[in-house]
């Protein structure tokens, strides 16, 4: 009788880890990864939105509590986050309790559709900025951008923003559960939140810090307000880090390259204003002193941007 049982259960216990990743040809299979025990992050492609990767680019992650899900940043379309539930559910059949967005891109939150779908007494939680420019123009921006970016494959994505409000230093409990809020100064954008998951002694730091990918800085954002924001999100001593885009890991793997990275691009941009270089030459001069970083996704594309953003921070404080 008691190997019968046994044999009559083992279907159900190894399904889920027999379940096909959502594939994306030419792409990648995509699956949530553990973190820890109860925390569980989905590695998305370095690339930019486009229709191969049909909008997803980011790192989606939950937490499971006891009787549910926490969602953070369930991805930029509304098939994207349809997708980001089926994986979910490939671990656990618990309902969705709430959502975290840590800011306003949208290829981070307009999964929300899907999440409030299915579970719509879900509660959605962001920075107030991020609500209320999720609300406005940027948020119909981003589901417009989504659109012309995967060539019509994000049609259906409508905005859902966030509706609960959340400050530095609030500490929401959800299924006994303890997330923290670090809400820094402007870094990556005006609308950052950093969510700590106290239990596992776990960071997301939203897209403050990236992994082998290189990132945009809008004019909403601050470089030496990002560099700030990582030395206090590594000063917490986490044990995990997520970051918005590739490896998650420890402070080593997933914060200290591109922390690295912004701490050296200051320090060459503030060598070359103070000795009256243009931006252009700077970029000339600086470009050898980043050879581990030119294999990053999209540093061609970005890295001239990000001298000349840096510069122009650098004219504001020395002026």
């Amino acid at each position: 009788m008691i190997l019968r049982k046994f044999v009559l259960l083992v279907p159900f216990v190894l399904w889920p880890a027999l379940a096909a990743a959502w594939s994306l040809p030419g792409v990648g299979d995509f699956k949530f990864e553990p973190l820890t025990a109860s925390v569980y992050v989905m590695h998305g492609p370095r690339s930019e939105p486009n229709p191969e990767n049909h909008g997803f680019m980011n790192n989606p992650a939950f937490v499971e509590t006891a009787h549910g899900v926490i969602v953070i940043d369930p991805g930029g379309t509304l098939e994207v986050g349809e997708q980001v539930l089926a994986e979910i559910r490939k671990i656990t059949s618990k309902p969705v309790l709430a959502v975290f967005n840590t800011h306003i891109h949208g290829d981070h939150w307009l999964g929300n559709q899907a999440i409030k779908k299915a579970f719509p007494a879900a509660r959605i939680y962001a920075h107030p900025k991020m609500i209320e420019q999720a609300n406005g123009s940027n948020g119909a921006d981003w589901v417009a951008r989504m659109d012309r970016l995967t060539k019509g494959l994000s049609k259906g994505t409508r905005v859902v923003a966030p509706g609960n409000a959340v400050k530095n230093g609030d500490v929401i409990t959800v299924d006994g559960e303890r997330i923290k809020i670090h809400a820094v100064p402007v870094a990556h954008t005006d609308t950052d939140i950093m969510i700590e998951h106290v239990g596992s002694s776990t960071l997301f730091l939203g897209d403050n810090s990236f992994n082998r990918r290189m990132g945009r800085f809008d004019d909403s954002s601050d470089m030496h307000g990002n560099i700030k924001a990582l030395e206090y999100a590594r000063d917490l001593k986490k044990k995990y880090y997520v970051p918005g885009h590739g490896k998650s890991g420890d402070v080593e793997t997933a914060l200290t390259p591109f922390l690295t990275y912004l701490e050296r691009l200051r320090d060459g941009v503030t060598r070359g204003y103070r000795a009256e270089k243009e931006d252009y030459e700077i970029r000339k001069q600086l470009a050898p002193l980043f050879a581990e970083y030119k294999n990053w996704s999209g540093f061609d594309l970005q890295f001239g941007k990000h001298v000349s953003k840096m510069y122009l921070e650098v004219e504001a404080l020395e002026f």
